[in-house]
């Protein structure tokens, strides 16, 4: 498999302060201890190269998404922007929207799920446990089923708290897991395909206008099992 740079990232938007990109399936966002390539160092080298920066490139790291999970992420590309959109996010202001394909149909199709949930950093599971456990911590996402083909459910999630691997586990917790996703449904889903769950949307304040910025971009629709759904019309629908 050819390694990635920064001619494969799909830059969405950028200006002096923010930049806005879709992030690949399977690419980390920043450097662990894996040593692969991983998606903030490939925007500095995009940064750097462009503007004929010297010395080290400043790119702020504001939000995560798994590195199975792609979509849309903003990075801030000055100190204040950084601050003022870590800012935002605990304010609330930051809204993000993910669509996932599940393995079964939810029983509710729109609900709230409130978990438990603690993670086992040598095996980097999460697990949920019951809430008053202690040292776990509360997971809540909203979803609502937008269409159902078969055995499997297109979702419209929004998470109203950011655990790792959070999606993944309440939905496999409550009997569904998504599509794809190896580490917690297990013999549920066919071998061979991408996680089916996607960042669709963000929403914020520009760090230094406040003007509400708003991003959408689609999942791979010609892939498995996204090409089931018409997914922009089912997203037209819907605020």
């Amino acid at each position: 498999m050819k390694a990635l740079t920064y001619q494969d990232i799909n830059i969405v938007y950028e200006d002096n302060h923010v930049l806005v990109v879709v992030k690949p399936q399977n690419l980390g966002v920043c450097p662990d201890e894996t040593g692969d390539a991983n998606l903030l160092d490939l925007l500095k080298q995009y940064i750097k190269e462009t503007y004929m920066k010297t010395g080290e490139v400043f790119l702020g790291l504001v939000h995560r998404l798994d590195r199975p999970t792609g979509g849309v992420m903003v990075f801030a590309k000055t100190s204040k922007a950084a601050a003022r959109l870590a800012e935002s996010i605990k304010a609330g202001e930051f809204e993000k929207r993910y669509l996932a394909v599940t393995i079964g149909v939810p029983r509710e199709k729109h609900a709230v799920l409130k978990h438990a949930l603690m993670k086992d950093p040598a095996k980097n599971m999460v697990y949920s446990v019951p809430l008053a456990t202690e040292g776990g911590k509360l997971a809540v996402l909203e979803y609502r089923t937008l269409a159902d083909v078969r055995n499997y459910a297109l979702l419209d999630i929004r998470l109203v708290t950011g655990r790792s691997h959070q999606a993944r586990v309440q939905l496999q917790t409550i009997g569904t897991p998504i599509f794809g996703d190896r580490r917690y449904a297990g013999e549920k889903t066919p071998a061979g395909y991408n996680l089916a769950l996607w960042a669709v949307e963000l929403r914020f304040p520009h760090p230094t206008t406040r003007e509400i910025l708003t991003f959408r971009v689609y999942p791979p629709t010609d892939e498995v099992p996204w090409k089931a759904f018409d997914i922009p019309r089912l997203l037209s629908l819907i605020k």
